[in-house]
């Protein structure tokens, strides 16, 4: 878990803190669910893991913690449907042996992490105001030896070092994928600046310069200001789309819901849709017969 903060991969913890006979899982075990849907741990069964994920990938994106209830039993409306409470939602889970399960799903996002290229009194000032926000500030007073490698996990890059080193940086961090890059110079300068980097037209169009949003900044700290301001306008509009509704499919043996990611077990056998599952078991039992699930569906 310590790897993952540092490296500031976003995942939600996972863990059970009641279970009733008989199930596989016991209070305090744990599990860490990534955003790709990986499972790094032991929250239950095949069947209660395909539930954590779905359920856990929701929190990831709402940025909510979550009491799940898995049980075997039809859910208190009668629909089958996930009942969902404040803090709370409990599935139905008809592949589970018998016991029922709570899990506390806990979604742990890094902290921003904002790269400060330069000494300027500008990069002083975002030095300054940037924990104000939550923001982890990494200072790099020269450009020198910067690679994408070192800007991976960061959501922004703000060179401000008046001209010292500024083409090396502006491309690593467009390699990097950095949502947000600001280059502070003047209209005129970062046009040239843009127009002698390797770059195509679409990854010229990444960085921002001037860099900020237009508010009348003149001061160092007026202009922190403004550039902090876009970043969050730059990163929070990115967070709306990256963190999209997890797809999700419905297993075609046993009805429950699942995830459509890594480590859900899949099966392209009986024509051309391909079929997801909550476990290998009723992958294996549809693979005898597809036929029989394909007309299931139909009815």
């Amino acid at each position: 878990m310590a790897e993952l903060t540092g490296r500031h991969v976003p995942f939600v913890k996972a863990t059970v803190v009641r279970a009733r006979r008989p199930a596989s899982a016991r209070p305090g075990d744990t599990a860490l669910v990534l955003a790709d849907g990986r499972v790094e741990g032991f929250v239950g069964g095949a069947c209660a893991e395909a539930t954590v994920r779905v359920q856990a990938l929701r929190t990831l994106r709402s940025g909510e913690s979550l009491l799940l209830r898995i049980s075997p039993e039809e859910t208190a409306d009668g629909t089958g449907e996930p009942v969902v409470e404040e803090g709370a939602v409990s599935v139905a889970n008809p592949c589970l042996s018998g016991g029922e399960l709570e899990i506390f799903l806990e979604p742990l996002r890094p902290v921003p992490r904002v790269v400060v290229v330069g000494e300027s009194p500008i990069a002083r000032a975002l030095a300054a105001f940037g924990p104000v926000l939550g923001y982890e500030i990494t200072e790099a007073s020269g450009a020198d030896g910067i690679t994408p490698e070192d800007l991976a996990g960061s959501q922004a890059v703000v060179i401000a070092s008046h001209g010292r080193g500024e083409e090396p940086v502006l491309v690593s961090a467009v390699r990097a994928g950095v949502p947000y890059i600001g280059l502070v110079a003047s209209p005129r300068r970062g046009a040239a600046v843009l127009d002698a980097l390797p770059l195509d037209a679409e990854e010229r169009a990444r960085i921002h310069t001037p860099a900020g949003l237009w508010i009348g900044a003149r001061t160092p700290g007026e202009i922190a200001v403004s550039i902090l301001a876009e970043v969050i306008q730059t990163v929070h509009g990115r967070s709306v789309e990256a963190d999209a509704v997890p797809e999700t499919a419905v297993d075609p043996v046993c009805g429950m819901t699942v995830s459509v990611a890594d480590g859900t077990p899949y099966s392209d056998e009986g024509g051309d849709e391909r079929r997801w599952f909550c476990c290998a078991g009723c992958r294996a039992a549809y693979e005898k017969d597809p036929a029989r699930y394909a007309k299931a569906d139909a009815s």
